[in-house]
């Protein structure tokens, strides 16, 4: 990685842990809809940390490479978060995925298994709110996107 780029990656990792921070004291809204950093509903938020742009079934080389950045830089989030919250093992969304179809997920839990596969998952010390961490690459005909969702539902 060149030196740019390491200095523009540690840029939006600490861009991207400011934003996790005030989130978890931004007030939640009473209706669903957009925000200014992804979505917000009562209960939680969820926001896109970054999107790719065109990768809608586009090239699936370089929807792998764009994977694979989103995932280092969730898990440059992970050692920082882990850093101030403690080592967590990583959630396998699968699991979650699959108990839906028995069982009610509450939101976002249910959200975030449907668009990612794995995330880190911690609860945010003094805030009473539970903070997750994710690629959303599950779905190969939308863009991938890094995910943060800060909320108050305990994780299924």
């Amino acid at each position: 990685m060149s030196v740019v780029a390491a200095l523009l990656e540690r840029m939006n990792i600490a861009r991207h842990l400011a934003l996790i921070d005030e989130l978890c004291f931004r007030p939640f809204p009473a209706e669903h809809g957009p925000s200014d950093t992804g979505r917000a509903e009562g209960g939680h938020h969820l926001a896109v940390l970054q999107s790719s742009h065109g990768l809608r079934e586009g090239d699936p080389a370089q929807r792998a490479v764009t994977v694979d950045q989103y995932a280092e830089e969730r898990d440059a989030l992970y050692e920082r978060l882990a850093a101030r919250w403690g080592e967590t093992a990583p959630w396998n969304l699968q699991t979650v995925l699959l108990r839906s179809a028995e069982e009610e997920i509450p939101e976002p839990w249910a959200t975030l298994s449907v668009r990612a596969r794995v995330a880190h998952l911690w609860e945010a010390e003094g805030t009473g709110r539970w903070v997750a961490v994710a690629v959303a690459d599950r779905d190969g005909t939308d863009e991938v996107q890094l995910l943060a969702v800060v909320t108050e539902t305990d994780p299924p």
